[in-house]
């Protein structure tokens, strides 16, 4: 049948089993959207405040279903808006594919309205880009951008559709994605996407040795990392933790990778990671870390890192083995193959000694309590106690994020959602749409901080008019507070442009938007704004008065042994 290029698209999409598009018109992608008005009725489309709202989103529907998230924006700065959203999924290896048009080939290298050369812009962010100029090539590109996007390591992938693109037609065949690796030349491409991206197979030898390592340990300590939350290799990890009966520690982006309410959990790792977690890491002789990159917030000083263990690392991706850390053996693969492999092999063991050890330090931090403001502790254990135990959780960056992986126990994969290679502020309020947009059947929950919400707290108005209920509880402590902490720490407490003096008025600002919302000062407040929230079935803003000086315990700085803690 004759098709125009935004017809295929929307077939391709079809396809995929897309049932969600987050994304903002233009002139360049109208044609898309004109197309999209046919399909209204298969495909559900939400238009965001900004193009950086509906990146955050599709990502976070992404990394909370397991599915490809989809966003549209047009040329110039509506995809250059989507550039942190994109930068976001790529260091958090989150499969999302991002659809943006340009202008039509004839303008394009003549600086035209709103002309930019989106797919040169991206290259670093992506695992691959296409920039679109013949319609017959549309569909098997869109077919193996997706199947880029969820392969081996997940990523992101741009396509750019020249305008003229989307209007021209051309002949279309209807493929199930069942049929798309025996179908000619999309086959061969697929194949090439395989190779390229898909990790090869785990050897035998190399898993034996792994087993022999670890079988060898007499005071092991694993590190799940969020590859373990990509392959959803939950089950695997808890097996592998008991039969080896380990500490394992947690990274920011392994949330979910084991129950955190697991007796053998010593909390997160790194520079605000617990002290059980650091210092295992500083007296094991064997350390295994699956889906961990060793970033410079977990390997804070290569040098010194785990320097008495024999490190061992399993990933899924060939460049992150051995570019931070130097190991003594790895696996590249799938977590959750290689795991299972290394299983079927492992005898259980006994660690009574070196658990009694580790468990000796706190794997939780606790915090001082006042009358006068709420404590980062009273505010979390409410929010745990009250919610639902499968509650999901978005954040933003800064101090919030990190008492909340604190003190929230996640229990399985796409439960916590975070910015946590990129660090972008922001982040959370698009991700929980996302989030619950996927998952409406569960409660979501979007934590942040003044100053994050700040930064696209426009999206409020996306969360009502689609009626998505996500509760947000904003800790508001008047500073930029991760920045302040270090200022009160390193720069002799030179408060240079952090303190947020200023409006808004948060709950104001939710009645602005025809939401609920309640400042709160103490547990009973609190608790009567949770009930309130979670009754209403409508978005609601908590907002928590905490202590400006406040401070996220315990601490390590960059590029000091794990082990030296700046605070406790």
């Amino acid at each position: 049948m004759r098709k125009n290029g935004s017809e295929i698209l929307m077939e391709c999409l079809l396809e995929q089993e897309v049932d969600t598009i987050f994304g903002y018109p233009g002139g360049t992608i109208i044609n898309v959207y004109d197309a999209l008005y046919q399909y209204k009725d298969r495909i559900r489309h939400i238009l965001t405040a900004h193009e950086q709202g509906a990146a955050h989103a599709a990502d976070g529907y992404a990394r909370a279903t397991g599915k490809v998230g989809v966003c549209f924006a047009t040329s110039g700065p509506g995809c250059t808006n989507l550039t942190t959203g994109i930068a976001t999924a790529h260091m958090d290896s989150s499969p999302v594919v991002f659809i943006t048009c340009n202008v039509q080939t004839f303008l394009m290298g003549k600086d035209s309205f709103q002309e930019i050369d989106i797919t040169g812009v991206t290259l670093p962010i992506v695992k691959n880009n296409y920039l679109v100029k013949r319609v017959e090539d549309l569909a098997d590109i869109v077919r193996e951008a997706f199947a880029i996007a969820r392969s081996g390591r997940p990523g992101p992938v741009l396509i750019d559709i020249v305008k003229e693109v989307t209007s021209a037609v051309t002949e279309f065949e209807s493929l199930p994605r069942r049929e798309h690796a025996s179908h000619g030349r999309l086959a061969a491409l697929l194949q090439r996407a395989s190779h390229d991206f898909r990790p090869p197979k785990p050897d035998t030898d190399d898993i034996d040795k792994l087993v022999e390592i670890l079988q060898n340990a007499e005071k092991p300590l694993i590190i799940t990392g969020g590859g373990v939350v990509r392959s959803r290799a939950h089950r695997e990890m808890l097996e592998l933790v008991e039969k080896l009966d380990a500490p394992v520690a947690v990274t920011v982006m392994g949330g979910g990778g084991i129950s955190g309410r697991h007796p053998l959990v010593t909390g997160m790792i790194g520079m605000h990671g617990s002290e059980a977690s650091n210092m295992a890491c500083g007296g094991c002789d064997v350390l295994l870390a699956v889906g961990c990159r060793f970033s410079d917030r977990v390997a804070l000083d290569p040098s010194t890192f785990a320097k008495q263990a024999k490190i061992v690392q399993i990933d899924i991706d060939r460049a992150e083995i051995n570019k931070n850390v130097e190991t003594y053996h790895h696996i590249v693969g799938d977590a959750k193959r290689v795991l299972q492999l290394v299983n079927e092999r492992l005898k259980p063991a006994n660690h009574d000694e070196w658990k009694k050890y580790v468990f000796s330090f706190k794997t939780e931090t606790e915090y001082a309590e006042s009358n006068a403001t709420l404590s980062p502790k009273q505010v979390l254990g409410t929010l745990v106690d009250m919610l639902p135990r499968d509650t999901i959780v978005a954040t933003d960056v800064g101090q919030h994020q990190m008492w909340t992986i604190q003190h929230f126990h996640f229990e399985y994969p796409g439960q916590l959602i975070t910015s946590g290679g990129f660090g972008a502020m922001g982040f959370g309020l698009g991700a929980a749409m996302g989030a619950k947009v996927g998952n409406p059947d569960k409660v979501v929950l979007h934590v942040t901080g003044d100053g994050s919400f700040r930064m696209n707290c426009n999206e409020l108005a996306t969360e009502q008019y689609y009626d998505i209920p996500v509760i947000t509880v904003i800790f508001n402590n008047g500073a930029l507070g991760m920045v302040r902490q270090w200022q009160t720490l390193t720069c002799g407490e030179r408060y240079s442009q952090t303190t947020l003096d200023r409006g808004p008025d948060f709950v104001a600002l939710a009645a602005a938007y025809g939401l609920q919302g309640r400042r709160v000062t103490n547990v009973e407040e609190l608790q009567a704004a949770v009930r309130e929230a979670l009754a209403c079935g409508h978005g609601y803003i908590i907002e928590c008065t905490i202590d400006m000086d406040e401070m996220v315990c315990p601490m390590v700085s960059g590029g000091s042994p794990i082990t030296q803690f700046l605070i406790h």
